[in-house]
Parts: structure tokens; sequence; C-alpha cells
């Protein structure tokens, strides 16, 4: 396993001041939606489908989009070119990951759980290979156990929370392939910390559920994004499914 230092900050183009401020604004009034602090399937559902409805245009109003791909996963794609191999982009939002993946030479389906997120990410890159479609993690369409090389997973466990996010280890390993991997980046806390929440880090001890969801953890990249005057704690981890 290895750890080293990376630095990851996301482009301008989503991170420009009048950007951070309309995404300061929008933040405030999610924060208000029913399903925004935690709950069950459907409450979490609910908000997600909101945050895009509510959006209009605006990606400023979408917490988690930066109008281009992390460069945590830039950076791995570098070193991991696809060559064919099919990749499985989760929670794929606006659309910039699943294209850098399929950029890597991945052939890539990237799934949402908002319609109208997967309709805006099909408007913004249009004659893309990538096959966008609505589908949610919990109950994947025929075909997706067991049947990718590679899964993206960036930022979805730590939106949710109690028994969802302990449910989403093993239906996030559940679509591995025997001998794939699962690559997953979010944001990163110490074992006891208080967050309220979300984003709610992902502890050692809670990112050790990929594990005992069947796993074997191969890296692990600790790294720093900066937003502003904020410098946020971050993990790249890789795990693999013994074949």
């Amino acid at each position: 396993m290895a750890e080293k230092g990376m630095s990851d900050r996301p482009t301008a183009t989503g991170t420009d001041a009048e950007f951070a401020r309309r995404r300061d604004a929008a933040r405030d009034r999610l924060d208000a939606l029913f399903g925004a602090k935690g709950g069950d399937r459907d409450e979490r559902a609910s908000w997600f489908e909101a945050v895009y409805e509510t959006a209009g245009d605006d990606a400023a109003a979408v917490p988690w989009a930066d109008l281009a791909p992390k460069p945590a996963l830039v950076d791995w794609l570098s070193a991991n070119p696809g060559e064919g191999a099919r990749a499985l982009d989760v929670g794929c939002g606006l659309g910039d990951n699943a294209e850098a993946l399929a950029e890597a030479g991945y052939d890539t389906t990237a799934f949402d759980l908002s319609e109208k997120a997967v309709e805006w990410a099909r408007q913004r890159f249009p004659g893309s290979p990538v096959r966008y479609t609505a589908a949610d993690l919990f109950s994947p369409p025929r075909g997706w156990p067991g049947g990718f090389d590679l899964v993206h997973e960036c930022y979805t466990v730590q939106a949710l929370h109690g028994d969802l996010r302990e449910a989403s280890y093993q239906a996030l390993a559940d679509l591995v392939k025997p001998g794939g991997r699962l690559l997953v980046i979010t944001r990163s806390g110490a074992d006891g910390a208080e967050t309220s929440g979300p984003p709610w880090p992902l502890s050692p001890s809670e990112l050790a559920g990929f594990e005992r969801a069947g796993l074997r953890l191969i890296d692990s990249t600790a790294y720093d994004v900066q937003k502003g005057d904020r410098i946020i704690p971050h993990i790249r981890a890789v795990y693999v499914k013994p074949g």
C-alpha cells in the first residue's frame, strides 16, 4: 500500500469568484430542503433530485459539480489507461468524470439516481461514447453486478449517512468483476471526529468497509484539496476483487 501527498485543486472553470458566490447561496438553500441532513433511501433520493431540479441551468447550484474531472482521477488514469476495459462511473452528476474515463480508453457506463442529472450530462457532451443512464446503486440493472473491470466512486458514499452508508460498501463491491478494481475518491477524516455533514468524510474504519465487503486494498493516496482558505483532506483508494 502506497501513501503520498498530492495536490488536487479544481480548475478555475468551477471555482471563479462569481461561481463560488452562487454556490454558497445555493448551499444555504439546499441545506434547508427535506432530506438534506440524512435520512432513509427515499428521503435522500428526494433531496438529490431536488438539487438538480432547482438548479435550473446553473451548475454552481450543484454543490459537487466543478465542470471538470477530478484531478485525482485524471492523475490515476494517466497511469491506468482503459484499453477497452469496461468501467462504471457511480453518481455521474454532470458527466465530467465519466468523460475522463472514456477519454482514457474505458468502455464507460455512467449513472445517476437523478434523471435530470443524466439529461444534463447528455446535453453537455453530445456525441459522447459514454452510456449515460438513470439507475439506483442499491437496485442496479440486470447485468451490472460483477460486470465491470473498473468501478469509479467519487463523493457518493460521503453523501450518505447511517444505514445507507453502511450498505453502500457492499453495493459498490458487488459491481466489480473478479479481478477488477474499485477506485474511491472521498474526503477523509479521523475515526470519532464529529461532522455535521453532508458531506460526511470517510474515516479509516469506514473505508475498511470495502475490505469487509470482500475487496482488497492495493493503494491509498492521501492528498489535500484547497477551496478558498480551506484545506480539505482526501483519500484516493484502490481496491481489487480477488479473482
